[in-house]
């Protein structure tokens, strides 16, 4: 029986994605480079998992510099760019996707318990949840795993089974909602049941992997769950 539910953040919680896209270009600007990262080519790098890990790629990719320097210069971008994407979701910027506060909040009002298991870095998690749900967020949320946690990203399962650690519970008695082919195939690693549920910027992503699929989040509900404890194959909704 399901007694706990794992989410993603970005792209799940909410549609981050096009924030942290703007949020890069504003810290490129400030650090004087001209660097642009539109929709297209953001969609592209959102197979690599990690903000830290997707600026090194892009500049292994597009913008060679000796691997001091790289290092150096991810770290100052990467944290400017943390700092103005909290700024702006403090600000109001990113709601959560339609569905999601009442999906947690029936979930918690049952007794489920309510994590998270995500690549992005500690400070985006909570500064989203105390912007959605006020001081609340750390009573509905018993466990954060995060990117900054583990030493492989999604898709390798190590957040989710840090994760289930905290939690203290075999995979059996979790389920994760995810958005992406990363996430799903990170969370069917750890051993898990999965909803997909489709977001902006991956909504191409293969999400045949796992156990049901929708269209949006809105189609989120309690009664899902004792779906997905007599389900056998995965499939699409």
């Amino acid at each position: 029986m399901i007694s706990a539910i794992i989410f993603d953040v970005d792209g799940t919680l909410a549609e981050t994605e096009d924030q942290h896209r703007l949020a890069f270009n504003a810290a490129f600007e400030q650090a004087g480079l001209d660097w642009h990262w539109d929709e297209a080519l953001y969609r592209e790098l959102l197979q690599v998992t990690g903000g830290k890990e997707r600026l090194m790629h892009f500049i292994a990719t597009r913008a060679p510099l000796p691997q001091a320097e790289a290092d150096a210069l991810v770290g100052r971008l990467h944290a400017a760019k943390t700092a103005l994407y909290t700024e702006a979701v403090r600000a109001g910027a990113i709601p959560l996707r339609p569905g999601i506060t009442e999906f947690v909040e029936a979930a918690a009002a049952a007794g489920l318990t309510l994590a998270i298991a995500t690549t992005t870095s500690l400070p985006n998690i909570t500064t989203l949840l105390e912007s959605a749900f006020g001081a609340r967020w750390r009573a509905l949320f018993a466990v954060i795993a995060a990117g900054d946690m583990v030493a492989h990203k999604k898709p390798s399962p190590d957040v989710y089974q840090l994760a289930l650690d905290k939690l203290d519970l075999p995979a059996a008695a979790c389920v994760a909602i995810e958005d992406s082919s990363n996430g799903v195939a990170s969370a069917r690693a750890a051993g898990l049941r999965v909803i997909a549920v489709r977001s902006l910027y991956t909504s191409g992503d293969d999400l045949s992997a796992a156990t049901l699929v929708l269209a949006d989040c809105q189609n989120l509900d309690l009664a899902l769950l004792a779906e997905l404890d007599r389900a056998g194959l995965p499939r699409t909704a």
